[in-house]
């Protein structure tokens, strides 16, 4: 590369192929979730959010199709007929493109804690010194890591400086050896993309029938070529996962770090060990979230909110000076100045406007419920539209379904529902009308009616004083 206005291309891919039979699962390892994000996506966006934009995913013949279904076309996808090994991986989806590109970085789809920081160090330290570099390596120093292979180097006449990468002697390659702390492969590498497709073919086979991709750092060393390892910060970035033991170890990392983010955005933490934030999960400033409280999907969640203890909120939108206390609230929208629980449940396309009092085991699905309602416990809204200021009594139930269907409950601005009200859908309460204790309305209630007993009768109006 030459000129600081030359124009590279880079292509990012990722090696997703593997079985991962460690998993013991149905499901391809890297579709497996950490912190509520299936594995593949991490090394996917990570490339993306460092610049590269033509992302190739290697797969097997058993995943392709889950993997396409989770990645949609964000990225290209190239089969590896067997596995043959991380060379044979990389040889095919370099004969997916129509191109060889200047540059190309290789991922694998089970190392998500590898930051934007190290992995844009690694390309600008490679492409640095492209002339003369075909190899740049990821690598993690004195690092404990008896699965990963390790880095040699060869000497320096140098004795403050540390030589150029010799070999990666693969962690099957090594038996008998001393475990201990090295500088090891985190798997990631920046290569040449012409050396890359030439030197790939020569791969030689491993005793275990493999082509690695590790074997290209000691054929270049051979031919004289430079091979660099650009170490990471934080060891935790070496993290792979090739069973449920590891996914536990990554997650509990990527929690961490969630967490510290969010509190240096001014959100309090009261126990991060028992707090569970999702990756996509958004909050802003100046709320407070306490212990055992999980917040999943892609939620959002507005400034000002005191959100648990023991609550759960899944992709939901919550907005600024909520409260919610010891509720599981899912797929629902919440607007401001809303307070919920303890244990009540938010089911999906739940809309809580304005000012709403939810209290105790109090069920809401698919309804909107007007700004300023009350319902301070034991209900059931289900398929319903109530309106601004409505009381609901304790025990009120919308008897939404009829075996068959499900049918739809209106009840009008300011009406008051008395307690142990069964409100048989489809039904409409007007306005400013009202049921007595214990009613079951199975007919239109008038605007400003009263009605009461089973099934309820319309009353007569109040007398006129």
């Amino acid at each position: 590369m030459s000129g600081a206005t030359t124009q590279t291309e880079t292509v990012g891919i990722i090696l997703a192929a593997g079985h991962g039979r460690r998993m013991r699962s149905r499901t391809p390892k890297p579709l497996h979730l950490a912190a509520g994000k299936e594995l593949i996506r991490y090394p996917v966006e990570l490339l993306a959010q460092c610049g590269v934009v033509r992302i190739v995913v290697v797969a097997s013949p058993d995943n392709r199709d889950s993997l396409v279904a989770a990645l949609g076309d964000t990225v290209a996808c190239a089969i590896q007929p067997a596995a043959k090994g991380t060379a044979d991986a990389v040889a095919c989806a370099l004969a997916a493109l129509d191109s060889v590109p200047d540059t190309v970085v290789v991922l694998a789809a089970d190392t998500p804690l590898v930051r934007g920081e190290s992995l844009r160090r690694l390309m600008e330290e490679h492409n640095t010194d492209a002339a003369g570099r075909c190899m740049t390596v990821l690598s993690a120093q004195d690092t404990f890591a008896p699965d990963l292979g390790n880095i040699q180097r060869a000497a320096s006449g140098d004795t403050h400086s540390v030589g150029p990468v010799s070999a990666i002697i693969e962690a099957a390659d090594r038996p008998g050896a001393t475990a201990g702390p090295a500088e090891v492969n985190t798997g990631v590498y920046c290569f040449d993309g012409n050396w890359l497709a030439a030197a790939i073919s020569e791969v030689p086979l491993s005793p275990s029938g493999e082509r690695y991709l590790t074997e290209l750092a000691r054929m270049a060393a051979d031919a004289g070529q430079i091979v660099a390892a650009a170490p990471i910060a934080l060891p935790d970035e070496a993290m792979g996962v090739n069973d449920r033991l590891q996914l536990s170890a990554v997650e509990t990392v990527l929690r961490d770090r969630i967490n510290c983010h969010w509190m240096r955005q001014g959100v309090t933490i009261i126990d991060s060990a028992t707090t569970y934030i999702d990756s996509e999960v958004t909050i802003a400033p100046d709320t407070v979230i306490l212990p055992n409280t999980m917040l999943a999907g892609r939620t959002v969640i507005g400034q000002d909110c005191q959100i648990g203890p023991n609550s759960v909120v899944r992709d939901s939108t919550i907005a600024d000076r909520c409260r919610i206390v010891a509720s599981v609230i899912e797929g629902a929208t919440i607007h401001s100045d809303v307070d919920i629980g303890p244990y009540s449940h938010l089911r999906p396309d739940a809309i809580i406007e304005t000012g709403v009092h939810l209290g105790n085991y109090v069920e809401v699905k698919n309804s909107r419920i007007g700004a300023g309602v009350a319902a301070g416990h034991f209900c059931y809204l289900g398929d319903s539209d109530v309106g601004t200021n409505v009381n609901i009594g304790a025990g009120t139930i919308t008897c939404n379904y009829d075996g068959i269907d499900k049918h739809q409950t209106t009840i009008g601005d300011g009406a008051f529902i008395g307690s142990d009200t069964m409100l048989i859908a489809p039904v409409n309460v007007g306005p400013g009308a009202a049921t007595g204790a214990g009613s079951v309305v199975n007919r239109d209630v008038p605007p400003s009616g009263r009605v009461a007993g089973v099934p309820a009768r319309l009353l007569a109006p109040k007398p006129t004083q």
